[in-house]
């Protein structure tokens, strides 16, 4: 935060649109603060506002060179000068974390939208610092700890409650050493409140006393470094293997190109797929405790239609709001670049903080090609050496370390919590072979890779079966063989080939026509569009088609089974009329299980429809 009675240490020789560079003073016998990679800093322009007020412009150091360093600044740079003062934190760029995150929409700095809307108006003011907690509201806190007891970081004090959620309030993740609890309070507190004093101990067991810190409801954490790390090198958690797959109720995706808890997913697709729509769905839907959706950078009215979609959603899990259990972070593509870079790392660390608790949460970034365009920038106002398409050389590393914070991590009390990021790929022209989405596939686990062609097609979800893939269909085999069949892989592999073989004649079709290929390959051809028409595609306005529980799904399946083996007999005198009754054939059959779709379960017209697939599936 910053503070107008602290004393400047540095001062602007040069500004490049968002960019400064700041030089170190002299201060008192010659001496210089010394400047840190990734501190924040806060610039003092020469010029007040036009209210009168002192403005703080945030920025954070990138790069070091003696006594000068690089800045890049989270607001405009208009009116900056040489010569404006410099103040340094001392501090990294970092989230405020404790309860009251739920339900709230910040920018990609943690800065309270609502807030600072009802203060300052629709259009805000540049240089306003608010804190990303309330401040004033009062928490219940119940301890589950005792005095004497030793303490290390990431250690549950005790809990409040969060909505639904018991929100674990931890001894903070930068604590080094063993602590020992001297007094804990019951009762009614801010976030800002004292609740307990610890003190550190030595490697021989005695309380240093002058050192004692009081712990209060909430705590800071740089947003660049994994949490989970600092716990893992603590010995306080460890990073498990995913072991189960994340249920969003859509037919192709947990079918066929399943996501696992705690894994890693993306979504690249052209302008119009439904990448909007497909992701509202994956995290209204998903078996998770809390989502964090993450805008940065997409289009102005995308990012207030999810702000103002998402409190009218209703929670399939509670009934309420789905902003009881959301955060969002949004910097459109008309706020400054630097803040878009640092929002999904805010994100993350929000995401991360959750699940130490013990939570499975989801978070969607939207998208991951806007980030990356704002590295590029910066990179290039810093005349770094570019890569391919002017990229920063180091792109696939950013996109690595990234995904890579996603995982499932157990905890030494066994508390396991999951956290499982989706990134949607904006490709311009919708080609993968750009530098942002071939990096993204080289890193996660899933692909469901959007096609302009089947959006067109008015296909939902457009996603392309022929080019999309998952890795935990086979990671995850033990667990469908133990919880769906046995053999469950070995039979969606076979479906899928299905579709493959089915685009394969259907591409002969359309060079030689309908009288160029056999009665078989029509068949299979026939039966491939029934697969793709009846499983793949799925109605996101239809109260039942929207969200298929995995039991109904299944069901599903073994009629699509029964499909591919059953091998219908047409008596025609000639091989168009054969061909003519197989298109009948499957059209009314596609009916069926259209209509199949939109029935509810165990209701008098499913159990009609499920009768008439049956007859006209029985041997002839």
């Amino acid at each position: 935060m910053s503070d107008s009675r602290q004393l400047p240490t540095a001062r602007i020789v040069a500004v490049q649109d968002d960019l400064v560079t700041i030089e170190s003073i002299e201060l008192a016998a010659g001496e210089y603060r010394p400047l840190s990679k990734n501190e924040v800093v806060f610039i003092l322009p020469g010029r007040t506002a036009s209210d009168g007020r002192q403005e703080y412009l945030k920025a954070e150091i990138l790069r070091i060179h003696g006594r000068r360093a690089d800045a890049q600044v989270y607001e405009s740079t208009r009116g900056v000068g040489v010569g404006d003062s410099v103040l340094q934190t001392g501090e990294l760029l970092s989230a405020e974390l404790g309860p009251g995150l739920l339900g709230m929409v910040y920018d990609g700095l943690q800065n309270p939208l609502e807030q600072l809307a009802a203060s300052y108006g629709t259009f805000l003011p540049r240089g306003v610092d608010v804190r990303g907690l309330d401040q004033q509201r009062r928490w219940s806190f119940k301890p589950a700890i005792k005095e004497g007891q030793k303490l290390r970081a990431g250690d549950v004090t005790g809990a409040v409650a969060e909505g639904r959620f018991e929100h674990k309030i931890m001894v903070p993740f930068d604590w080094p050493g063993e602590w020992q609890l001297d007094w804990i309070l019951e009762g009614s507190f801010t976030v800002a409140d004292p609740v307990a004093r610890l003190t550190p101990l030595s490697d021989s067991g005695v309380a240093d006393v002058h050192r004692s810190r009081h712990l209060t409801l909430s705590q800071r954490w740089p947003i660049r470094m994994p949490i989970s790390r600092r716990l893992m090198a603590l010995g306080e958690a460890e990073r498990v293997y995913p072991s189960q797959p994340l249920s969003t109720t859509i037919r192709l995706v947990d079918t066929f190109f399943p996501l696992a808890k705690g894994g890693t997913g993306c979504i690249p697709g052209p302008f119009g797929a439904g990448k909007t729509v497909l992701q509202g769905l994956i995290s209204r839907y998903s078996d998770v405790d809390i989502v964090i959706v993450v805008a940065c950078g997409e289009r102005a009215g995308e990012v207030v239609e999810t702000i103002q979609e998402f409190p009218g959603m209703t929670d399939p899990k509670t009934g309420g709001s789905l902003m009881d259990r959301t955060i969002i972070l949004c910097n459109t593509s008309s706020m400054p670049v630097a803040a878009r870079e640092a929002s999904i790392y805010m994100g993350i660390t929000l995401a991360e903080y959750y699940q130490s608790m013990g939570y499975d949460v989801l978070l969607i970034a939207d998208s991951t090609s806007r980030w990356a365009q704002a590295m590029r920038e910066t990179s290039g106002r810093l005349e770094e050496i570019p890569g391919e398409e002017a990229f920063p050389a180091y792109l696939d590393s950013s996109i690595r370390n990234v995904y890579e914070r996603a995982g499932v991590i157990r905890r030494s009390n066994g508390v396991e919590g999951t956290f499982t990021m989706v990134g949607t790929v904006s490709p311009a022209g919708g080609n993968f072979e750009e530098p942002v989405t071939q990096s993204t596939l080289g890193t996660v686990k899933t692909f469901l890779g959007l096609s302009a062609d089947r959006a067109y097609r008015r296909f939902y979800p457009a996603v392309d079966p022929l080019i999309s893939w998952s890795r935990y269909l086979k990671q995850l085999q033990p667990w469908f063989d133990r919880h769906l069949s046995p053999g469950w892989t070995h039979r969606v592999e076979s479906l899928l080939q299905l579709l493959v073989r089915g685009d394969e004649v259907s591409r002969m079709m359309q060079v030689t026509g309908e009288e160029g290929i056999t009665l078989d390959d029509f068949i299979i051809q026939q039966k491939a569009l029934l697969l793709d028409m009846v499983y793949l595609q799925q109605d996101a306005f239809d109260e039942v088609d929207v969200s298929v529980p995995m039991d109904r799904q299944q069901r599903l399946f073994e009629l699509m089974e029964m499909v591919v083996r059953h091998k219908p007999v047409f008596v025609a005198d000639s091989d168009s009329h054969r061909k003519a009754a197989v298109r009948t054939f499957y059209t009314r059959l596609t009916g069926l299980f259209k209509n199949l779709n939109y029935a509810v379960d165990g209701s008098g017209e499913y159990n009609r429809l499920l009768e008439a697939i049956g007859v006209m599936l029985s041997p002839p």
